[in-house]
């Protein structure tokens, strides 16, 4: 795979901590401000300390493929990539050694196994369309991969849509589908009164990268952090023991997890970890 990343944080040592981080408008705000920038920078010279004084291991979990994060990367210039990075929705996973992009075989076969088609979510938007009237739109500007199909579900009233959504979920699950939805964030370039339609794999979501990641490395619950800012975070905030959305998070996500820090982007994650590793 042709894609460029920085050198990742350093791999030589048995991870103790690990830390998930959601991407777009968590650890990479869209704005890319030089006040926000300067945050993000000692947001890394924290990171590294941590890798280096508490053998942290770092981890991006995001909705985006690995070409837009390697774009966004160096919109921000950062300085380092994360030991490994989850894309797509936690559909494909892989390690970055120094700047090699390793991909995690067992992970992938996983997802083989999973019966995933392309297919069968085209028959579930057909149907959703012809039988219930209930249109999906392709988010054709991120295309269609092997293991998630994105689409857009427009806002109508409060009653219709829970009933659309309730409807959606059910077909999903009825073909042996995971899905995750949420209400889009504008910031991070998606349109207004839409909500996000990702069909993936059974146990191949952001929550199922946490578990596996987790017993990857071989670290403690107790020892397990993430940060997130929209609704597809809140499965992976309570699959950890500190799981925080950031104060820019979106409505949605905070009506649905208390546990908020008091800065926002780079800021809130620094003051939290700082809570955290400061008496260890």
């Amino acid at each position: 795979m042709n894609v460029q990343f920085n050198k990742s944080f350093s791999n030589d040592y048995k991870a103790k901590y690990i830390i998930f981080f959601d991407f777009d408008e968590t650890y990479f705000p869209h704005e890319c401000t030089d006040e926000l920038l300067s945050h993000l920078k000692e947001l890394e010279e924290y990171l590294q300390k941590l890798v280096h004084e508490h053998y942290v291991k770092v981890g991006w979990v995001t909705g985006s493929d690995l070409l837009q994060v390697a774009h966004k990367t160096k919109r921000a210039n950062l300085s380092f990539s994360p030991h490994f990075i989850a894309s797509n929705l936690g559909t494909e996973l892989h390690h970055v050694n120094d700047r090699d992009l390793l991909f995690n075989k067992e992970w992938g076969d996983r997802l083989i196994k999973s019966g995933f088609s392309h297919s069968i979510v085209t028959d579930i938007v057909t149907e959703l369309y012809n039988v219930y009237h209930i249109k999906l739109v392709e988010q054709t500007q991120l295309g269609q991969r092997s293991y998630k199909c994105n689409y857009y579900y427009f806002w109508k009233s409060h009653a219709q849509s829970r009933y659309d959504l309730r409807i959606i979920r059910h077909l999903a699950a009825s073909n042996g589908l995971g899905i995750n939805i949420n209400r889009c964030n504008p910031k991070a370039g998606d349109p207004a009164d839409a909500f996000d339609i990702d069909f993936i794999p059974l146990n191949a979501g952001k929550k199922e990268i946490v578990t596996f990641m987790t017993r990857y490395y071989q670290v403690p619950f107790t020892n397990t952090i993430a940060f997130g800012d929209s609704g597809n975070d809140i499965e992976m905030l309570r699959a950890v023991e500190y799981g925080y959305l950031l104060a820019n998070a979106t409505d949605e996500a905070k009506s649905l997890h208390a546990s908020i820090t008091k800065g926002t982007y780079s800021l809130g994650i620094l003051e939290t970890l700082r809570k955290i590793f400061s008496n260890d």
